[in-house]
């Protein structure tokens, strides 16, 4: 085994924090990531991780060690970078991330047209709509809507997505028509919310002629999937705030219709997130560009419909 593998196993159990959550990133047996963790202190001279049954920790031997490394690391992936930027043929796996009204409707469908153009890539989707760590979970690049909390990473913004809130004539028929966003909250409407474990109080924040403002609403409806709070919306469980490109074969049919159109979602930023170092990976570079060209303009369509 090669020492940079071991080097690159290190660096994931000391992220990761666990020998088998690394195995299971990098697809290495548990044994095979202890062995290299082994063969590495063996050649250091020094403990790089104090091991019990139930806990792993870096030794500030380990701690000065992770610095050195990530420093090799970066170094070899940009001299790679630099001749794969002149062969213009990248190669391995690609680990993406994406919400998943973005993943399926703006990235998924164009991954195999990157995939016939870069056939020595393989893309690793991973969809969901809560938060992700680019660090943590082995990410290269981060699709999102809003604003990342995480200020070290670096940002290329898409586009400003416009948003909706809709609802099924049903719902209409049966609660009336809210004009604004005052009369979601006044005539109790339910409100359907994207939510996760740890969110703070639900609001929406909508324009008024007086700018932007929260508006506290509620209901008894709250899920961790986009997609699930369309599905209540089409049956007439409530209102929805929804990125338009998500929705617009359903505004369309009239399947769902615009509501409180007196106070508007403010638009929403769409973006990739990834770190310096990972920029300079070809591969991860061209799928961002790619992405871009694709999705940007599918945006902008998609945002013109009501």
């Amino acid at each position: 085994m090669s020492y940079l593998d071991n080097i690159r196993t290190f660096v994931r159990v000391y992220e990761l924090g666990s020998m088998s959550a690394a195995g299971r990133d990098l697809r290495i047996s548990p044994a095979v990531t202890s062995s290299r963790i082994s063969q590495l202190e063996e050649h250091l001279g020094v403990r790089l991780f104090q091991r019990t049954t139930r806990s792993l920790a870096p030794t500030e031997q380990g701690k000065s060690f992770y610095r050195g490394a990530m420093d090799i690391l970066e170094a070899v992936e940009s001299a790679e970078a630099q001749i794969v930027s002149i062969t213009e043929n990248p190669k391995g796996s690609l680990y993406v991330a994406a919400p998943l009204g973005v993943g399926r409707r703006l990235i998924a469908p164009q991954v195999p047209d990157f995939l016939k153009k870069y056939p020595e890539v393989m893309v690793r989707l991973r969809l969901t709509d809560r938060k992700v760590d680019l660090t943590t979970e082995g990410l290269d690049l981060a699709f999102f809507l809003g604003q990342p909390e995480d200020s070290n990473l670096r940002i290329r913004k898409i586009a400003d997505v416009d948003r909706v809130l809709c609802a099924a004539p049903s719902y209409i028929a049966a609660r009336g028509m809210p004009a604004d966003g005052d009369a979601l909250v006044s005539e109790g409407h339910e409100c359907l919310s994207l939510r996760f474990p740890g969110a703070t109080e639900f609001q929406w924040l909508l324009l008024t002629a007086e700018g932007p403002r929260r508006f506290r609403v509620s209901g008894r409806y709250e899920c961790d999937d986009g997609d699930v709070l369309t599905d209540w919306a089409l049956a007439g469980q409530g209102i929805a705030m929804k990125p338009i490109f998500e929705i617009a074969e359903h505004l369309k049919s009239g399947a769902l219709v615009p509501v409180a159109t007196g106070t508007p979602p403010e638009p929403i930023q769409m973006a990739c997130l990834f770190t310096h170092r990972r920029r300079q990976d070809p591969k991860t570079r061209l799928f961002m560009e790619f992405m871009i060209d694709r999705i940007s303009a599918r945006v902008r369509d998609t945002d013109a419909v009501r």
